[in-house]
C-alpha cells in the first residue's frame, strides 16, 4: 500500500466519473445496435413490393412498408418541416394530405426536401392537379429529435418544426392514417434521397470508443497520480528521518 496513496479528492473524482463515462459509452454501444436493427428492418421492407393501404391499416407496426396510392394532392394545406439540412444548404421538406381513392382515407405524404436560403422569401414548390399514381414507405422516427422552441405559424404554408399527422386530421376534421409516408422518386417528389437516420451505427461506435477511452485515461492517471504522491510523502518521510 506504500506504492500507492492518490488521496481523498482524486479518489472520490475517479468514483464518480468512471461509472458516468463507463455508463456513457455502453449507452452509445446500444445506440449503435438499435440503429442497426433499426437499418435492417428498413431494408427488408423497402425490399418487398409496395401495397394497397388496406392491407397495412390493421399491422401493428407498419414502418418502412411499401404503400401503392392513387388519388389527389391537397393542394390547400402544405406543412413545411423547418431546419432540414442537405449537403450543407438549409431548406425544409413539404408535406401534403393526399386523399388515396381506395381506402377513403386522407395520407400526410411528404414530397422531399426543398433548398430555402432566404427566409425572407417564400418557399417555392407546385402541386400536382392531376390524380397521380404513387408509391410512398412508412417512416418511422428513430427516436425523438431534438425541437426548437418556436411557435408553428397558422397560415399555409404553414411552417412546422415536427410531424403530427394525427394533430392536423384533427385539426382539418379529416380521417387520416397516423402516420407519415414518404415518396420515392417519381413525378410529384422533390429531394427524395432520405436519410433513415441521422446518425449511423459507426458514429455511436466512435463515441463509444471515445468515452471508454476518456475512462482509461481517467484511471491511468489516477494511478500515476497515486505512485507520484505515494513517492512524495516517501521521500518527506526519508527527509524528516534524516
Amino acid at each position: 500500500m506504500n506504492g500507492f496513496r492518490p488521496g481523498l479528492a482524486p479518489t472520490v473524482l475517479v468514483l464518480l466519473m468512471l461509472p458516468l463515462l463507463i455508463g456513457l459509452g455502453v449507452w452509445q454501444l446500444q445506440r449503435a445496435e438499435e440503429k442497426r436493427q433499426l437499418l435492417a428492418a428498413e431494408a427488408l421492407q423497402r425490399e418487398a413490393p409496395a401495397q394497397p393501404l388496406s392491407q397495412l391499416e390493421e399491422l401493428a407496426d407498419p414502418a418502412f412498408r411499401q404503400v401503392r396510392l392513387h388519388g389527389r394532392f391537397d393542394d390547400r394545406h402544405a406543412l413545411l418541416l423547418d431546419s432540414r439540412i442537405r449537403h450543407g444548404q438549409v431548406g425544409v421538406e413539404l408535406l401534403q394530405p393526399f386523399y388515396d381513392q381506395a381506402s377513403g382515407l386522407w395520407l400526410l405524404v411528404n414530397r422531399g426536401w426543398l433548398p430555402w436560403p432566404d427566409r425572407r422569401q417564400t418557399v417555392q414548390f407546385s402541386t400536382p392537379d392531376q390524380e397521380l399514381d404513387l408509391t410512398a414507405w412508412v417512416y418511422r422516427s428513430p427516436g425523438e429529435p431534438l425541437q426548437l422552441s418556436a411557435t408553428p405559424s397558422r397560415d399555409w404554408p404553414r411552417l412546422i418544426n415536427r410531424v403530427e399527422a394525427r394533430a392536423l386530421w384533427s385539426e382539418l376534421g379529416r380521417a387520416g392514417w397516423p402516420y407519415e409516408l414518404r415518396l420515392n422518386p417519381g413525378p410529384a417528389a422533390y429531394a427524395v434521397d432520405w436519410p433513415i437516420v441521422a446518425m449511423g451505427p459507426e458514429k455511436h461506435l466512435g463515441y463509444a470508443v471515445q468515452w471508454f477511452a476518456l475512462g482509461l485515461a481517467l484511471i491511468l492517471l489516477y494511478s500515476y497520480l497515486g505512485w507520484r504522491r505515494a513517492q512524495e510523502l516517501a521521500h518527506v518521510a526519508q527527509s524528516d528521518a534524516v
